[in-house]
C-alpha cells in the first residue's frame, strides 16, 4: 500500500537563454512530491513539478530527463544512451562511458577499459572511488582540468548530441529541462544542464564552436555560470 501523505521538495530547472549573460539559467522549484516507489507516484511528482514551472515561467514545453518520465526522447538523450563517435578510432561510446573512462585520480586512471563496460557498471566501478582525489581528465590523449567544474562533461555531452542530428528538431521544441532524480549534493555533473546549454548554443548559432576543446573552453568561460552550485552555497539544499 502506498503512503497517502506527500512532502514538499525542491529541484532545479534548467532553462536555455538567448538574450542573457548566461547560456543556462538555473532556478530552484518547490513542488509536492508524492511519496512512494511506484512509477505512478514518480509521474505524479513530475507532473506537479512541471505544473509549478509552467505557472511560474509561462512555459508550455518542459522535458523531464529521468527514466521516470516515460518519454522515449528522454531515454535517447540519457548519457547512458547518447553516443559520441571518436574520429580517430571510429569507436562509438556513450557519454557516460567516455566520462568515467577519462577520469584521472591521484593514484590511478584513466581506466580506459570502462569504455566498453555497461554504462551503469562503468559509473559504479570501485576504482573510481578508491583512487584518491580526482585531478583531471584524459580523453583519448586530450587532457582537461577539473575547472570550470563541468566544462569537460558539457563538452562531451554537447558534441555527442551535435552528432545525433536526428534528435535536434525534437530537443529544440523544449523551453526548460528537469531531472527529478538529480541530486546536486551527490553530483555536480548533469546531462540536463548540458542539454539546456546545447539548446542555447544552437539558438545562438554557436554550435560550430563546440568541437575544438580550446574553442569550447573559451566559449564556456565567456558566459556567466548559473548552476546548482550557487544553491548549495546558499543553503538551498
Amino acid at each position: 500500500m502506498e503512503p497517502n501523505h506527500n512532502i514538499v521538495e525542491q529541484r532545479p530547472v534548467f532553462m536555455p537563454k538567448v538574450n542573457s549573460d548566461n547560456l543556462v539559467k538555473t532556478d530552484m522549484v518547490r513542488f509536492e512530491r508524492h511519496v512512494g516507489f511506484a512509477s505512478r507516484q514518480k509521474k505524479k511528482s513530475i507532473n506537479d513539478l512541471h505544473q509549478v514551472i509552467r505557472k511560474k515561467y509561462g512555459f508550455s514545453n518542459v522535458l523531464e530527463m529521468s527514466s521516470k518520465s516515460g518519454n522515449k526522447l528522454s531515454f535517447l538523450l540519457s548519457p547512458l544512451s547518447l553516443q559520441l563517435t571518436d574520429e580517430d578510432s571510429d569507436g562509438h561510446y556513450s557519454v557516460e562511458n567516455i566520462f568515467q573512462a577519462s577520469k584521472v585520480f591521484e593514484r590511478g586512471g584513466p581506466y580506459t577499459d570502462l569504455l566498453t563496460a555497461a554504462p551503469r557498471q562503468a559509473k559504479k566501478d570501485e576504482r573510481l572511488h578508491n583512487s584518491g582525489q580526482l585531478v583531471g581528465y584524459n580523453d583519448f590523449g586530450m587532457e582537461w582540468g577539473i575547472e570550470p567544474l563541468t566544462v569537460f562533461y558539457d563538452w562531451l555531452y554537447i558534441n555527442a548530441l551535435k552528432q545525433n542530428t536526428q534528435l535536434h528538431e525534437q530537443v529544440m521544441q523544449y523551453q526548460a529541462f528537469t531531472d527529478i532524480e538529480f541530486n546536486p549534493k551527490k553530483s555536480i555533473h548533469s546531462a540536463v544542464y548540458s542539454l539546456a546549454m546545447f539548446v542555447a548554443l544552437n539558438k545562438r548559432e554557436l554550435l560550430d564552436k563546440v568541437e575544438d576543446p580550446g574553442t569550447f573552453y573559451d566559449l564556456h568561460t565567456e558566459f556567466k555560470v548559473s548552476n546548482t552550485e550557487q544553491f548549495l552555497e546558499t543553503g538551498w539544499f
